[in-house]
């Protein structure tokens, strides 16, 4: 998988909402962190609702060490807002599950848990995530596979451009593989220049 730099990254352009950008997750120093995000009753779909710190720290440590998958911090005017893994599909979750095509990616996100939720904050968190995935020219296509349970991600994942290819058995759920070509994202949210 192609990685580019990542030390810290512009993950969409600065609006209404604030400034996005992106940095490696650092599986020790961000644990506790995430730990409790990835545990919060919100995050349910994240399955890791009963891991422990150390079980936060292994997994992104084993992600961190994999040579097909990755794990970053969003943050938002400079604060900790959001979690997402870029995985190559072939390799990592969807290996053998479907038909790959040349150039795609493979993600996973999640907003942190907020007591005082901003209208249209998600939306703008996928759209950043999205933005930074394309801005590796050798990505053509991002695809993912929510359960298909969670209605609330397959609004946002159609309101970026993601079309649902067809429903697929993991071992953890069934889910909606969905994919989104970069055409498809500009044609939704009106390009990647906002």
């Amino acid at each position: 998988m192609n990685r580019p730099d990542t030390s810290r990254a512009e993950a969409g352009s600065p609006g209404k909402l604030g400034a996005f950008t992106v940095r490696p997750l650092d599986p020790l120093a961000d644990a506790e962190l995430v730990h409790g995000w990835v545990t919060h009753p919100k995050a349910v779909f994240w399955l890791m609702g009963g891991a422990k710190l150390q079980d936060v720290e292994r997994e992104y440590m084993a992600i961190a060490a994999h040579p097909h998958h990755d794990a970053f911090i969003g943050l938002h005017d400079g604060e900790p807002a959001f979690l997402f893994e870029r995985y190559d599909p072939t390799e990592v979750e969807l290996k053998g599950l479907y038909e790959a095509e040349p150039g795609d990616v493979g993600m996973h996100f999640l907003v942190a848990p907020t007591d005082t939720p901003v209208h249209g904050f998600t939306r703008a968190v996928i759209t950043a995530v999205m933005d930074f995935l394309f801005t590796d020219p050798v990505v053509r296509r991002v695809v993912v596979e929510p359960d298909v349970t969670n209605g609330a991600v397959q609004a946002l994942n159609k309101a970026v451009g993601f079309e649902v290819l067809r429903e697929i058995a993991k071992p953890e759920k069934d889910a909606l593989l969905s994919a989104c070509t970069r055409e498809q994202f500009e044609a939704a949210t009106g390009g990647t220049d906002r």
